[in-house]
């Protein structure tokens, strides 16, 4: 996503299991390849993690 993403916008590269399509490849972007799940930031779940980075992103 060369320009970024609106909040709340799932990431083009999310597979059908939210994997991310570009682990481990030279062109993930430096953002993914600095961020650490932690679980106050991706809850318990898919949809708690959505839900909770979008405030994050909204408040941003």
């Amino acid at each position: 996503m060369p320009n970024g993403k609106v909040a709340g916008q799932r990431c083009i590269q999310l597979d059908e299991n939210n994997l991310c399509k570009l682990f481990n490849k030279p062109e993930r972007p430096p953002v993914c390849l600095q961020f650490k799940p932690m679980r106050d930031v991706c809850g318990d779940s898919n949809e708690a993690a959505m839900k909770i980075i979008t405030e994050l992103e909204l408040l941003t």
